[in-house]
């Protein structure tokens, strides 16, 4: 019971600080609120006789902002309080999901409107994400940060599976609409979380002032750090041929299987369950270091060819429960070591790359993995996922066993 209650007690070893404990509470009702409102609005799309093009295209535009003003929305985050950033993203967010619920219920709902608002919403996730990344090791600092981060992936992908299987219900007894109210009601938590959050508690960066070049300024930071240039260029790869499984696994499940969505359904399922695991797992661990960042990239890749070569759905499946774990420890691992080995004035314009590579490059992977599995064949465009993470990781396992090396200057640190 002793060794139980201490791995518990490392496991979760970020819940112990106040502030990130009402925040992570706020956030699990948001997350949830916002998987609510993506079920709801893929199907709204359809109901409206939208097929697959106007459905990618919805979930193109969200990142589409992210894509190509990611570096400005990070420096934003640099230059400005960072509680009070989130507090303006999230106020935003949810009069977004309350307009397009309203707009439904008066049935004034169009396709170019989800397409505006969509839209919309990728504006305000591209000043949102940077800043709540970097947010956290203001609230846990440097030696929780890497368990605060797993435990978010956790929260994120726990939320994944309670908010579509609320949406379904709700949608088959009140509505599509009410998949936007509830998310709109969820932002009011994540807002009431921020604001009972101390500030004397924090540990904030020391805002940038605002000069000339600046978003020059971080690329060039970026550029001449290699333990930061080597996890983002591999992020990009990965996140470009390997994290598209919202277009491979439809369509792993519809071609080659012949199944219908009840299969897709049970494979995201299973990507979540294991990936709930994978986060557990790093947040027990919390030492990331770039050879680790090489071992869970492999064992990613090897479990993504093994999907890809499955013989039968059952095996798919579960070859799903470990690709979750990987694919999840993979991220948590990379944006730990990123902000662990970022100067603070820097972190803000570093996390935004990462999402630039991460969920930026959306728009672009989506279409070619979606054009080689629906062209030639779904196994092919998960088993490219598998050779780029593959290639991409390979080179992190000459990286140290250890913690990694800090690059930031010891005054810099100070204000982490």
């Amino acid at each position: 019971m002793t060794g139980l209650r201490l791995l518990t007690s490392k496991t979760f070893d970020a819940l112990s600080i106040r502030n990130f404990r009402i925040y992570f509470l706020g956030q699990l009702t948001s997350f949830s609120g916002t998987w609510m409102q993506a079920v709801g609005q893929g199907w709204l799309v359809l109901e409206l006789g939208g097929g697959g093009v106007a459905l990618g295209t919805a979930i193109a535009l969200q990142y589409v902002p992210m894509l190509f003003l990611g570096s400005w929305g990070g420096l934003i985050a640099d230059r400005l309080d960072k509680r009070k950033l989130l507090l303006a993203t999230n106020t935003s967010a949810g009069l977004l999901a309350l307009l397009m619920g309203i707009m439904v219920s008066s049935s004034l709902a169009s396709i170019p409107a989800v397409f505006v608002l969509a839209g919309l919403l990728g504006v305000v996730n591209l000043f949102d994400n940077p800043a709540r990344q970097s947010f956290v090791i203001e609230m846990v600092g440097r030696d929780k940060l890497s368990n605060a981060i797993s435990l978010n992936s956790v929260l994120v992908n726990g939320a994944r599976a309670i908010g579509p299987a609320i949406a379904a219900v709700l949608i088959a007894t009140v509505g599509i609409a009410s998949c936007f109210y509830v998310n709109a009601a969820s932002y009011i938590l994540a807002l009431i979380a921020l604001c009972l959050i101390r500030g004397s508690e924090l540990r904030p960066s020391k805002p940038l002032k605002r000069t000339k070049g600046q978003v020059r300024e971080g690329l060039r930071y970026v550029a001449d750090n290699p333990s930061l240039r080597q996890p983002l260029l591999a992020m990009a790869v990965v996140g470009t041929f390997a994290f598209n499984f919202t277009t491979s696994l439809p369509l792993l499940a519809k071609i080659t299987f012949h199944a219908h969505a009840s299969l897709y359904g049970a494979m995201m399922a299973a990507m979540g369950i294991g990936a709930i695991g994978g986060g557990l797992y790093i947040a027990h661990r919390s030492r990331p270091s770039e050879r680790l960042l090489g071992v869970l990239g492999l064992c990613f890749a090897s479990v993504m060819a093994v999907l890809a070569m499955a013989p039968s759905a059952g095996l798919a499946v579960a070859a799903l429960v470990p690709m979750g774990a990987f694919s999840i420890a993979y991220v948590s691992t990379t944006n730990a070591l990123l902000q662990l080995q970022t100067a603070a004035q820097f972190r803000g314009r570093v996390m935004a790359l990462h999402a630039i590579a991460f969920l930026g490059s959306t728009p672009i992977g989506a279409p070619i993995i979606g054009a080689i599995a629906a062209g030639i064949s779904p196994r092919l465009a998960i088993g490219l996922g598998a050779l780029a993470t593959f290639l991409a990781s390979s080179p992190f396992l000459r990286g140290r066993r250890g913690q990694i090396l800090v690059v930031a200057k010891p005054h810099e640190l100070a204000e982490a």
